[in-house]
């Protein structure tokens, strides 16, 4: 507290702002009361006493109170303003005025941008009867996402002259963000909340649309200089490199990383390479360097440079995109830059908790965001953690040593962060930080920056630079893609709790320390001045002195950035180092092997150090760990749009995928214009980051019950990621290429493929077995080639099968048809269906219940006689979606389920489900779950007793 007050009380407000975000009401109180009733316990372990207690009660406090006073002004006063109701406004036309705030992205068909509407309109529908129909308009003032439907191909370069500041009109209409509809999936409403959007404006066509340029100055005139100064170089850098070159150094270059050719952002992702994709510290410390070094040749005085870069530093900013890690290295290099220029010292902790307080001051909903987040853990941690972590590499070579320490330190910072969010890390991360980041970082970068500046002076002189640049991309992505190609690295994680965080971080620490403590004392140290000393408790003095500006930075390097200016030590690289990304203090910095003195750890330390080892891994092992209810089974019904993907877990951790749901395409090559480059689909988008958000390792088997897309057409992205042990469908192709790339994909990847015929069984674990009563392929023939036959009735030949599992009974339908369902019936009315289950050796015996008096038990139909009782199953998934197809009366009263699910799309074409249907469902008594409406549904079974949940409240 008495070394570094503004980081113990960012520190405190961080935690007040924290609390607040997760607690509400009074929750919140009781969570404040709890908070400070833990305060005398940590006064046992910190030294803070008198005045200093109250200001860190005021940090945490304050933190608490702003969050709160910010986040209760956040709401939409468009209801309010309108007399209209957020219910009705979903889907209502409108005409709207206002100013355009942000750049336009043009992606195929669409263009998005935010504009702050001024003004409703009233619009020309004289018969709408609602208040929008009047002939006056509303003043308001609230900010909108657009997206506008460009209709025709020439629309793009329409979209393409509106620019920030704009004067805009806008006719379209209002739409209410969507949430998230599956458990632990994205909520795109609640992060437009963090951007203070509130509401979506949909517009159809660029007619829909009038822009005119802003009259006089305006305060987005920077910004929209910015915006073209942008693009202007994104033109440039186009010119130099080809695709998928230009998108890349883009990235790399300005920060316009929506250009990134999506396949090669994957593939970096899965290596944890994105920062690299991204304006970040290690640009701002080039940058500043870069501008030291041209300055220093030109003479300059000290002050006069500093001044200069420190006036330049805020452009660079906002010409970079301006995101949260470039904020945060901006502010700290401004910071740094004047103390430098006052010869003031400089403390790397102080500096980045008050660019942390600064932002947080300007929008709490920073800390809500990745970048931010990981920005600022990775970069404190470089300080904090990078001192102990030293020691490990003090055998290896300086420079390597160095390059070792960043990269191991920024791995062991951002790892839980990274499966927090992204719930997958590849353990060749640590490689490929090592070995390509100081390639991309120290060559690639500043070659594409030279390469770009000289194509405006002359693009003939650029071309050699930009062409050593694309051999080393190219190096780099086929580096990339081998190491993707191995199996076995990427491992995937369940989302951890903040207190597993929290927990790693101090033993991760604390093991450091004691290794780094008991291995030896340290010699006595000479800090360069700009350095953050090392967090221990004997700190040597630190010497402090004027900063002096290198001429050349190869010599800076060959003496470990050390300069000798007026007998005093300096560094330019530190300089731009600790006060941009402070990871370059401690690398030009490294200890060698003569650093620590080689004392014995005591017996006690040894013992500490094998109990912290062994906490730590196993806390990385209880992590790794699916979470799984103890002897129960979940059945996971996941909406996603108008298809079906229902994941099983059974009570002994089994997990069986049903369906992966696929995006339809109506689409046709004639209009590839329309072609986004990164398309949505369902597997990719949903059903993938739902299994890994829920720790499945590996799927035990997957199911398609037919190959048409909205049931297989997700699969691809499942079997392109998650690893799976057998694939079960129904024998036959529909003969389309996307299904038959689904069946290459599980060939190449030697996953054994099963075609389902009736009477077959599974069996999951000693309480879960599924029972396939369908496709009755007889009448399918295999010809000569060996190739699977195709089947053009998809639906009708669907796998349908009954799942036994916890003492519960569930059938699952596919897309069957109601010829499917009469077959069904006739066979368990004459006893065919049962022969067809002891002709292939099913074990029926085995089975309770239900299933072995539908397998074993003939239905009586005799017309003259009573009717017949009927099964009663737990749950029926219902088939097609509810169309008018399916659920016969006679299947309904048959199986007489107590609950049905119905898994359709919101307000999908088709009109699923059918109103019949519905009615002949409420007729039995069944209980309805509709994932349109009530989104996922779960179900939990144990001991034959259901729980049910779903993700959408308030659904009547």
């Amino acid at each position: 507290m008495k070394g570094r007050p503004l980081l113990s009380f960012t520190i405190c407000w961080l935690c007040g702002s924290g609390i607040a975000c997760a607690l509400t009401g009074w929750t919140l109180i009781w969570g404040m009361i709890g908070a400070l009733a833990c305060l005398p316990l940590l006064l046992r372990f910190i030294d803070v006493r008198g005045w200093s207690i109250l200001f860190l009660l005021a940090a945490f406090i304050g933190g608490a109170a702003h969050w709160e006073w910010n986040d209760a002004r956040n709401h939409s006063s468009l209801s309010e303003t309108t007399h209209i109701s957020a219910r009705e406004l979903d889907g209502l036309a409108a005409k709207i005025q206002g100013e355009l705030v942000s750049d336009v992205r043009i992606d195929g068909d669409r263009a998005d941008f935010k504009i702050q509407m001024s003004t409703i309109l009233p619009i020309s529908d004289s018969s709408a009867d609602t208040d929008l129909a009047t002939s006056s308009a509303f003043k308001i003032d609230e900010q909108l996402m657009v997206q506008v439907r460009l209709v025709e191909e020439e629309e793009q370069q329409v979209a393409a002259d509106w620019k920030r500041g704009d004067s805009i009109t806008l006719n379209g209409s209002f739409s209410f963000p969507g949430e998230a509809r599956n458990f632990g999936g994205f909520d795109y409403r609640s992060y437009l909340r963090t951007l203070h959007i509130h509401w979506l404006f949909k517009v159809k066509g660029a007619s829909s649309v009038t822009a005119a340029p802003p009259e006089g100055l305006g305060q987005f005139n920077v910004l929209r200089w910015t915006d073209w100064t942008r693009h202007t170089l994104g033109s440039a850098v186009e010119h130099l490199f080809p695709e998928p070159h230009a998108g890349y150094m883009k990235g790399l270059i300005i920060g316009m990383a929506n250009d990134i050719d999506p396949g090669t952002y994957g593939q970096f992702s899965q290596l944890g390479l994105t920062h690299i994709l991204a304006i970040s510290g290690t640009h701002v410390a080039v940058y500043v360097a870069s501008l030291l070094l041209i300055l220093s040749w030109l003479r300059l005085t000290r002050e006069t440079a500093l001044t200069i870069v420190l006036i330049l530093v805020p452009a660079y900013v906002l010409l970079s995109g301006g995101s949260p890690s470039v904020i945060r290295a901006g502010i700290m290099s401004m910071i740094g830059l004047y103390m430098a220029r006052r010869g003031l010292a400089r403390d790397g902790l102080q500096m980045i908790s008050a660019a942390a307080l600064l932002m947080m001051w300007w929008d709490p909903y920073f800390l809500l965001s990745v970048s931010f987040q990981l920005s600022f853990l990775v970069t404190a941690g470089l300080m904090i953690y990078m001192p102990l972590i030293n020691r490990l590499f003090r055998s290896w070579p300086k420079s390597l040593a160095a390059t070792a320490s960043v990269t191991v330190t920024a791995q062991l910072i951002s790892f839980p962060v990274t499966i927090l969010y992204f719930n997958q890390f590849s353990l060749l991360s640590f490689v490929a930080n090592f070995l390509l980041v100081s390639l991309i970082s120290a060559i690639v970068l500043p070659l594409g920056t030279v390469a770009m500046l000289l194509s405006f002076i002359w693009v003939p002189l650029a071309r050699p630079l930009a062409w050593i640049a694309m051999q080393l991309n190219q190096l780099t992505f086929v580096s990339v893609e081998w190491m993707n190609s191995l199996p076995g690295f990427v491992l995937i994680w369940a989302t951890p709790s903040l207190l597993w965080i929290s927990a790693y971080y101090a033993v991760l620490y604390a093991l450091l320390y004691l290794l780094h403590r008991g291995n030896g004392e340290q010699r006595e140290i000479t800090f360069i001045e700009e350095d953050t000393a090392p967090l221990m408790r004997r700190q040597p003095s630190v010497s402090m002195g004027n900063v002096g500006i290198r001429s050349s930075m190869s010599t800076v390097a060959q003496d470990q950035g050390k300069n000798r200016v007026g007998e005093k030590e300096t560094s330019l690289t530190t300089l731009g180092a600790s006060i941009a990304w402070p990871e370059y203090t401690s690398a030009f910095t490294a200890r060698g092997a003569g650093y620590y003195a080689h004392a014995r750890m005591s017996k006690v330390q040894r013992w500490l150090c094998g109990l912290l080892a062994i906490s730590f891994f196993a806390g990385l092992w209880w992590a790794y760990q699916t979470p799984q209810p103890v002897g129960a089974g979940i059945v996971q019904f996941l909406d996603i749009g108008q298809g079906d993907s229902t994941l099983i877990t059974t009570p002994e951790g089994k997990h069986i995928l049903v369906d992966g749901g696929g995006t339809v395409s109506f689409g046709n090559t004639e209009q590839s214009w329309k072609t986004r480059r990164d398309p949505y689909e369902v597997g990719a988008k949903v059903v993938v980051p739902l299994l890994k958000k829920r720790g499945i390792h590996q799927l035990d088997a997957v199911i398609v019950t037919h190959a048409d897309q909205d049931h297989a057409g997700g699969l691809q992205a499942v079997l392109e990621q998650i690893p799976v042990k057998r694939f079960m469908f129904n024998g036959t192709t529909s003969g389309k290429e996307k299904f038959d790339k689904l069946l290459d994909t599980a060939r190449e990847r030697n996953i054994p493929l099963y075609a389902i015929q009736q009477g077959m069984s599974y069996k999951a674990d000693k309480e879960t077995s599924l029972h396939f009563i369908a496709p009755d392929l007889a009448h399918m023939d295999v010809n000569e080639s060996g190739n699977l036959p195709v089947s053009e009735h998809q639906n009708h030949d669907s796998v349908v099968f009954l799942l036994e599992m916890a003492g519960a009974s569930m059938l699952f339908t596919g897309d069957m048809d109601a010829a499917a369902e009469q077959d069904l019936l006739y066979m368990i009315q004459d006893g065919s269906l049962a022969a067809q289950f002891e002709q292939k050796g099913a074990d029926i015996g085995v089975t309770e219940g239900v299933v072995q008096r539908i397998l074993t038990r003939p239905l009586q139909v005799d017309s003259n006689n009573a009717p017949p009782a009927s099964v009663s199953i737990d749950v029926l998934k219902v088939a097609h979606h509810g169309s008018k197809t399916s659920s016969t009366e006679a299947w309904l009263e048959y199986w007489n389920a107590k609950t049905a699910v119905i898994s359709a799309g919101v307000n999908n074409t088709y009109g699923h489900p059918n109103p019949g249907v519905m009615e002949r469902l409420e007729a039995t008594g069944s209980e309805i779950y509709r994932t349109d409406q009530m989104g996922e549904v779960q179900m939990r079974v144990k001991d034959g007793k259901i729980d049910i949940r779903y993700k959408l409240v308030g659904v009547e």
